[in-house]
């Protein structure tokens, strides 16, 4: 007589046949054993219907449990006209830049001047070359930074204590300041989340950012301080947020397992997007405009299609929480560096290191604190960094730092 020789096995069949499942003290072999009497009992007393259908039942239980687990629906929510314009224009938005891309990389591909080596090592070099061109006192410990795409301007989050009339009595206030380049000269504070800010994003065509808050929403404002539109909406803090490449589109990731997409114009929601089986902390979009990368601390990445909504791939790999995804400038790889990495670090030094071979090149000191933050300008001639000496440097390649420095006199 056949007995399951597992344990979970054992004790299903022992409380189909109504029996106790387990004895105190009883271990794995002793309950085999008992079930195995058992069932040699039930068969001499001439019950062996009653077995037969206690395993008939717990046959038909395991089948059904793995018909429920193989089966899969997918599901679909009916989506606003908003949204149906939106990903219209999306594709209308993305096609042609497309097409340009492949186009442009074949072109690079055929071209028997490239040399991916040499390209290389000038980035090298000029990271040797890199010295501190300019230092301005910022505020209070500021926590992080980006540039601008131009990096024409820089945004630093900053977190003051503040006192309230009665003695002994303090309050965080969170805001974020925005400077012009090269001068580090403030043009703005934005003041209106009321708790931390935990990522910010400059708009690709106009003159406005966007920013992120444990508080639960987005905002939108003008780099000259005003308040344009508040994203309202999601059940739990935001982590990160990022601006669609036609600027007319705002995405945003949070800790209630969605990420959203709003428009920014008028400043509804258009999708919201479930799909991750615990908080979603990054969001980023193809360069073409098409497709949408968004990562959690489930472990997995997951591409969408903006044009039909539908998903297009789940990148497995990680066995921990996935905090960051972005798209590389090429658009062909995701989560990918460029040829240059920098690193901040508390022992108040910024590190430069190659991302072919991983190995350091320069370290730039000049601040008396813990490094904080970092950003590389698009072009790669700048660093920004700032420390809780209360400064922000910028670091420019000695080439670049001499003509500046020519400019101005």
């Amino acid at each position: 007589m056949a007995v399951p020789t597992n344990d979970s096995a054992v004790r299903a069949r022992l409380r189909r046949l109504g029996e106790p499942v387990t004895f105190f003290g009883e271990r794995e072999m002793e309950r085999r054993d008992r079930l195995r009497a058992l069932m040699v009992g039930l068969e001499a007393e001439g019950q062996f219907d009653r077995l037969l259908r206690a395993q008939e039942d717990e046959q038909g239980a395991a089948g059904a449990e793995e018909e429920e687990e193989q089966i899969q629906y997918p599901f679909f929510t009916e989506g606003t006209q908003e949204l149906l314009k939106a990903r219209v224009d999306i594709a209308q938005y993305s096609l042609p830049r497309a097409k340009a891309r492949i186009e442009r990389t074949k072109r690079r591909y055929d071209d028997p001047d490239e040399d991916p080596d040499a390209e290389a090592n000038l980035v090298v070099k000029q990271a040797e070359d890199f010295v501190l061109e300019c230092s301005e006192i910022g505020d209070d410990r500021p926590s992080w930074l980006l540039l601008s795409r131009d990096a024409s301007m820089l945004a630093t989050s900053i977190a003051v204590m503040k006192a309230l009339h009665w003695p002994k009595a303090q309050f965080m206030e969170w805001m974020i300041k925005v400077w012009s380049m090269p001068q580090i000269t403030k043009i703005a504070t934005l003041k209106g989340h009321t708790e931390r800010a935990t990522d910010v994003a400059f708009s690709p065509v106009d003159d406005c950012l966007a920013t992120a808050s444990a508080d639960k929403t987005a905002k939108l404002w003008k780099t000259d301080g005003s308040l344009l539109t508040s994203f309202d909406g999601h059940l739990d803090r935001l982590a990160r947020l990022a601006f669609h490449p036609s600027g007319k589109y705002l995405g945003t990731a949070s800790f209630d397992k969605t990420w959203r997409l709003w428009d920014v114009n008028t400043g509804k929601e258009l999708l919201l997007q479930e799909g991750h089986g615990r908080s979603v902390y990054g969001v980023s979009f193809h360069p073409d405009g098409s497709l949408a990368a968004s990562c959690g601390l489930d472990g997995y990445a997951r591409v969408w299609d903006l044009r039909s909504g539908r998903l297009y791939c789940t990148l497995m790999g990680h066995v921990k929480p996935v905090l960051g995804v972005s798209f590389s400038p090429n658009g062909y790889l995701v989560a990918t560096g460029r040829l240059l990495l920098a690193t901040s670090s508390y022992d108040t030094k910024a590190a430069l290191w190659s991302a072919r071979d991983y190995k350091p090149i320069k370290s730039l000191v000049g601040h008396e604190s813990k490094v904080t933050s970092l950003d590389i300008s698009g072009d790669g001639q700048q660093i920004v960094t700032v420390s809780h000496d209360r400064t922000i440097k910028i670091w420019s390649c000695r080439s670049r730092a001499q003509d500046n420095a020519m400019e101005l006199d």
